[in-house]
């Protein structure tokens, strides 16, 4: 029996028709602002009685909240694919300005019930979260009011949310426009090609070592023509920021984003300071690359570098195919969760011009889908992201029906679900490798993912942390940016390669994303602690993945510390947890480096 043709290119018709000139979508913007305008009159008209009776007003509020933030989320969901699927879309980028006025308005909102919230006492919140409607929301208010009593007043908070409407979302805008304009030239038979930046990126696994360079040079030169504007940018980001903390009183920029990924600072630097003691492994893996490659030492672009002439390519429907096959392994769920993302057409994957760089998943809640975005041209390293991607939708469809204010989880334990099913691809094709060479060339992939979460983001965390430092004391050139991030790479890297990239923080968007600060080590947290996560399923064999799914309800509402003694029995703040997970990256690097002995 023949399987389903399955599409590349995504549909978006079935939430609103006709793209960014849809008459449906400005009606939805319009219903959107008058949702918005109900909850933030409902919420200024409650003036609480500081007794139980609030409980009644409140679960009015959090009702409209459900509504009102379906469809903001289904309106921002909606600009991103535009934006993502052709960055020439201007109609698009105004609609994306549209979709910030209204989280703004709605995000003003929010403050000021917040607010409310954090004036209760303590005695009457008491009664007021035993409430039989608001019991299973207790995490969720208790934070959002802890939080509230951490911020400025509701008026000073309003300013600031008002204000960063230009000038804050729209520097991360800003960021947008200029990427939508480099192109990257490549030769290509004798053709002078003008790469999108998406495209460009994918010439970095080529085995060609001189087409790597080549593009590596122009990439290279293409964001350094643009070097004043995206300084601007980045140092505008971070202004805003900082002068926010200061404001509030804060002292430590990292405040914000661990706050989000709800985890401790002892927990973040536990994980960090393993990582750095167990780099030798890593550093030798680079070493004999290098030396598999016959280089003397690995420059940055040739990180991704195949091994060998022969690069295993898989077409779309191959690569999905063999997902579906190692999901089924694991569950039922995950595979029909998966099998139907692929059938009705929720994955935008054709490798064609004009598309933005990097994956993304998002979901629409007003239809309870997902969509899925990347550019896959049939690398082992584009099934393992395609992977990825359905990882984080599963981890949305194993929340559908929580509490909306429940279904909230950080960035960090977000990445655990991506990695979590990444780990279950990427496992099964080594095992599955019809020849030694196409072994090691899938193994290698496996390792290289290791290097990007423990020395890339690395480098990405210390850039970030020693950039913030600076920008206290005022603004840092473009050369000073180059300086420090080759400085990070070296140290992150264990000055293992010959050739840095100075200016990855211009080409990096993680750098310019508004929404969540420190866009890093959540990435490196999700890693590990999905290996984790993964070690338990491979002891308990198929029947795992309804453990696997209960953890995965549990992710927005407790701590990740809370989170992992309740599923894993593990304490994050200490070391054993993290060198438990790095080992099992090592036992990847040490096999590697065994069947590379004699070569």
């Amino acid at each position: 029996m023949t399987a389903t043709a399955y599409s590349s290119v995504w549909d978006l018709d079935v939430f609103f028709k006709g793209g960014s000139d849809s008459a449906e979508f400005k009606q939805h913007l319009q219903e959107t602002r008058k949702h918005i305008d109900s909850f933030s009159n409902l919420i200024h008209n409650w003036e609480p009685s500081n007794s139980a009776e609030d409980a009644d007003e409140i679960s009015k509020i959090i009702e409209l909240f459900q509504q009102t933030a379906r469809k903001v989320r289904q309106a921002g969901a909606f600009v991103s694919c535009l934006q993502a699927q052709n960055t020439e879309d201007k109609k698009a980028k105004d609609l994306r300005g549209a979709t910030t006025e209204l989280s703004a308005g709605f995000q003003n909102a929010l403050t000021v019930f917040d607010q409310k919230l954090a004036s209760l006492d303590h005695g009457a919140w008491e009664q007021i979260i035993d409430d039989q409607d608001l019991n299973e929301l207790s995490f969720v208010l208790s934070e959002r009011r802890e939080k509230a009593s951490e911020k400025l007043s509701q008026e000073e908070e309003t300013v600031i949310n008002a204000l960063a409407v230009d000038g804050y979302h729209g520097w991360g805008q800003m960021y947008d426009v200029i990427v939508g304009n480099i192109k990257i030239p490549c030769n290509e038979n004798g053709e002078i090609k003008q790469l999108s930046v998406g495209q460009a990126a994918n010439k970095f696994s080529s085995p060609d070592r001189k087409l790597r360079k080549e593009v590596f040079d122009n990439w290279q030169k293409s964001w350094n023509s643009q070097s004043d504007y995206l300084s601007k940018t980045l140092n505008h980001l971070a202004g805003f920021r900082l002068n926010v903390y200061k404001l509030r009183g804060w002292d430590d920029f990292l405040k914000e984003p661990l706050d989000l990924n709800r985890m401790k600072k002892e927990t973040l630097e536990t994980m960090w300071g393993v990582i750095s003691r167990n780099k030798a492994p890593l550093v030798q893996y680079l070493e004999r690359k290098a030396k598999l490659l016959g280089l003397e030492k690995l420059s940055w672009y040739d990180l991704d570098a195949p091994l060998s002439e022969s690069e295993t390519k898989l077409s779309y429907q191959e690569g999905a195919e063999f997902i579906l096959e190692q999901f089924a392994q694991f569950g039922e769920e995950m595979t029909s969760f998966s099998k139907k993302a692929f059938e009705e057409k929720w994955i935008e994957a054709e490798d064609r011009p004009g598309k933005a760089p990097g994956g993304f998943h998002t979901y629409f809640p007003e239809d309870s889908q997902s969509r899925i975005f990347m550019t896959y041209s049939g690398t082992p390293s584009n099934v393992s992201t395609l992977a990825h991607e359905l990882g984080h939708g599963f981890h949305t469809y194993a929340m559908r029906d929580l509490h909306l204010l429940n279904r909230n989880y950080a960035m960090n334990v977000a990445e655990t679900a991506s990695t979590f099913a990444e780990m279950i691809v990427s496992d099964a094709a080594v095992k599955k490798a019809g020849s030694e060479e196409e072994k090691l060339a899938l193994l290698e992939d496996k390792v290289q993912r290791s290097v990007a979460l423990l020395m890339n983001i690395h480098a990405r965390f210390l850039f970030e942390t020693r950039f913030y430092e600076e920008r206290k004391q005022g603004n840092v050139s473009a050369e000073r940016l180059n300086d420090i991030m080759a400085a990070a790479q070296k140290e992150a890297y264990g000055d293992a390669l010959d050739e840095y990239h100075p200016s990855f923080w211009a080409s990096k968007l993680h750098f310019f994303i508004t929404g969540v600060p420190f866009y890093n080590f959540p990435y490196t947290f999700g890693y590990l602690f999905s290996l984790g996560i993964y070690a338990q399923a491979l002891k308990e064999g198929k029947g795992y993945e309804e453990k696997y799914i209960a953890l995965l309800k549990d992710t927005a509402s407790m701590t990740v510390e809370d989170l992992a003694m309740k599923h894993l029995n593990a304490d994050l703040t200490k070391p054993e947890f993290w060198e438990s997970a790095v080992q099992l990256c090592m036992d990847d690097v040490e096999e590697f480096l065994a069947l590379t002995e004699d070569q």
